[in-house]
């Protein structure tokens, strides 16, 4: 109830620009949910929300803008998509009964697959329009066919891997 009294007295004015630390910090599910479409709307209405956030995936999932700040030094200012896209390959995941048949097609189109424990296959560099196609025209049946599209907190991790300050240190034994 703090954090949704905060945003709720920031809002007191209708200002134009509102600008947020952490705010589902604290909220339950449903709260969570309440303020992921607060923000949504406030953006919606013109208005300028900037979000400071460690939880990336939940930002992402509201977001249109991403600023990525670190040492003092602007690392990205770039829409949402084009940040993730730009740093992470994409993937599809499939299932088949009839593996010989799809890794024949997949290997005649040129595409590799990273067989997983699991049992589904990994199809690294592929869309899941282009492999659902070439899987109907070869008239492999399909039991799964799921885009693996990567996260912000995987382009995050790849845009400061080289970057000391921001990577885990290992633990000492």
């Amino acid at each position: 109830m703090r954090q949704r009294l905060g945003i709720a007295a920031a809002l007191l004015g209708d200002p134009g620009v509102i600008m947020l630390d952490e705010p589902s910090n604290g909220l339950d599910p449903e709260g969570i949910v309440w303020i992921r479409t607060l923000l949504r709307r406030l953006a919606d209405e013109g208005r300028t929300v900037l979000v400071s956030s460690h939880l990336m995936n939940e930002t992402a999932s509201f977001a249109d803008q991403l600023v990525v700040l670190g040492r003092g030094r602007l690392l990205a200012d770039t829409p949402m998509r084009e940040f993730i896209d730009a740093r992470v390959r994409p993937a599809v995941r499939v299932r088949t009964s009839d593996p010989t048949a799809l890794r024949t097609a997949l290997a005649r189109h040129g595409h590799d697959v990273v067989e997983d424990p699991d049992g589904h296959w990994t199809v690294p560099d592929a869309r899941v329009d282009d492999i659902g196609r070439l899987a109907s025209a070869a008239r492999v049946p399909l039991l799964e066919l799921t885009a693996d599209e990567g996260t912000l907190e995987q382009a995050y991790l790849d845009l400061t891997a080289a970057e000391t300050e921001f990577a885990a240190q290992p633990q000492e034994a």
